[in-house]
């Protein structure tokens, strides 16, 4: 069966529809004006969804209420492309990148784009998630299941990759053309996920993609899309979407339930870097600093990204009481092994293979 793409109108149907899940839209932003007088602004470019930054830069603001921060939201493939053009041109654009989109962040720090920086924060933050003081992971987020209730009863609920794979053979039938997951192609995220599934488990992911090829499986650039289907009830339920937004997803409709896989868990960690010629480098370093603190990674757990690396998982989520110390959970280290990810040659390869086996066509990609 041929897979089919999500209409390109859902992505604005997502925005308007479903506010808590609206995408990134090349050149959206919005100023945050400086609470008591702007005496500085700071500039960040982020493949982080603006609904889930603004808590963390409004609680910046009271600790320095005499800055702006002016936020420009992209899709992580388009952040990347900016920024590396920024880069070889040693152009400003804006004082701090953040995406989750860690292989591209660290193709950027590799290619010299970055500035590298120290201090009481940093020197706290996991092994896994800081490389070379250049890039730095501020979240925790496990990649996990989605499913609408009223359409998937609690029988077929899928807690592993092979049972998620067996449903989807035995029921093919009723599931056909109503799973969801990233297209590789346009997703950088969602590539970086695929990418680090068949590096860990290679003859699950195989059998995985076999069986959602075979579901007729529809694949989208973003997670909001995707979720506003399965909450329309379009789509049953998607494979590899991000626990923060899914989760806030879910606090919104209840009919939207969340698992963590039991086999293996990914961990995505929103990366940060200061690139080179950050006009700010020191509200840059500040932000950075506020990030990573207690205060910001209290804020960024209650009220933005909701999983943290130590502390009991979002009442309502399907898994374990707490992710931290398991054996299942695979952070995607930030460091030179996901520079693979990035080699041209080895990515064109990879979104070949996937293009041939989830979507029984060519690669699209550039």
């Amino acid at each position: 069966m041929k897979a089919r793409r999500l209409p390109f109108w859902l992505g604005f149907a997502a925005l308007t529809l479903a506010p808590t899940l609206a995408m990134a839209v090349e050149g959206t932003s919005k100023l945050f004006p400086a609470v008591n007088g702007e005496t500085a602004r700071l500039s960040i470019r982020g493949a982080a969804d603006l609904q889930a930054m603004e808590p963390l830069i409004q609680d910046f603001q009271a600790t320095a209420p005499d800055i702006a921060i002016e936020y420009f939201d992209y899709v992580t493939n388009d952040l990347h492309q900016k920024a590396g053009v920024a880069c070889e041109q040693n152009a400003p654009l804006g004082d701090l990148w953040l995406s989750s989109s860690l292989d591209q962040l660290v193709s950027l720090a590799n290619n010299g784009c970055a500035s590298a920086y120290h201090s009481l924060e940093t020197a706290q933050v996991p092994k896994w998630a800081n490389w070379r003081d250049e890039v730095f992971g501020f979240t925790f987020e496990p990649a996990v299941f989605v499913y609408n209730a009223r359409h998937v009863p609690s029988s077929d609920v899928p807690r592993t990759r092979a049972e998620l794979a067996d449903l989807l053979r035995r029921r093919l039938d009723y599931y056909g053309g109503r799973v969801g997951t990233f297209d590789i192609r346009t997703s950088g995220v969602g590539y970086l996920l695929a990418f680090s599934d068949a590096r860990q488990a290679t003859a699950t992911y195989g059998r995985l993609l076999e069986s959602m090829s075979r579901a007729d499986v529809k694949v989208s650039c973003c997670t909001g899309t995707i979720l506003q289907e399965i909450a329309s009830g379009r789509i049953y339920l998607a494979y590899n979407m991000i626990g923060s937004y899914s989760y806030a997803a879910a606090q919104a409709n209840p009919d939207l339930r969340v698992v963590i896989p039991r086999d293996y868990t990914l961990i995505l960690s929103r990366g940060v870097l200061i690139p080179k010629t950050a006009q700010r480098p020191d509200l840059a370093r500040r932000f950075l600093d506020y990030l990573l603190s207690k205060r910001g990674q209290d804020v960024a757990r209650r009220r933005a990204f909701f999983f943290a690396e130590k502390g009991n998982i979002p009442e309502g989520v399907d898994g374990p009481s707490t992710l931290g110390e398991l054996s299942f959970v695979q952070p995607i280290r930030i460091g030179p092994a996901l520079l693979a990810a990035q080699d041209e040659a080895q990515r064109r390869r990879f979104i070949d293979d996937w293009s041939h086996s989830m979507l029984n066509q060519p690669a699209s990609s550039p």
